[in-house]
């Protein structure tokens, strides 16, 4: 009876921890993703087309108010000086990890912006899909739809 007691308390431990290390291993990535994403406003504010060429996948697919742009379009819309961000801010972090090398950051930003000299809408939902390749997670597609005010 003892043994068949040791043998269920083992095998609900051993069910808890790979539940547990994949939460601790989810917050971790929540962290690094955020940190990206949180970097590459401000690379948005000073136009930083540099720092979207390494943040940015080879494929990155960004789909705006303008319509559906790729890397090249955007690396060069963020270093022109048509747009002017006087000031944003982001909140409300989600994270969805669909497998080991993809996931999905979701979240809440404002800002103060204008391109061409007319206001961008804000505030709004955005979400950003993340793979990993070579050991690198990359922004392969970006998204924002309007909140209602």
């Amino acid at each position: 009876m003892k043994q068949m007691i040791a043998m269920a308390v083992a095998s609900v431990f051993a069910a808890l921890v790979p539940a547990h290390a994949a939460a601790a291993s989810n917050d971790t990535l929540k962290t690094q993703l955020v940190a990206l994403e949180t970097q590459s406003w401000v690379a948005w504010k000073n136009h930083d087309g540099r720092f979207f060429e390494q943040f940015l996948s080879d494929d990155h697919v960004e789909i705006g108010f303008g319509g559906v742009m790729g890397k090249k379009d955007v690396v060069a819309g963020v270093a022109s000086p048509a747009c002017t961000v006087k000031s944003y801010a982001v909140d409300h972090f989600a994270l969805a990890v669909l497998d080991r090398n993809t996931a999905v950051l979701t979240y809440h930003a404002a800002q103060d912006t204008r391109c061409g000299g007319v206001a961008v809408p804000s505030p709004v939902w955005a979400s950003s899909l993340y793979v990993k390749r070579q050991g690198r997670w990359l922004n392969a597609v970006y998204q924002q739809t309007p909140t209602a005010k």
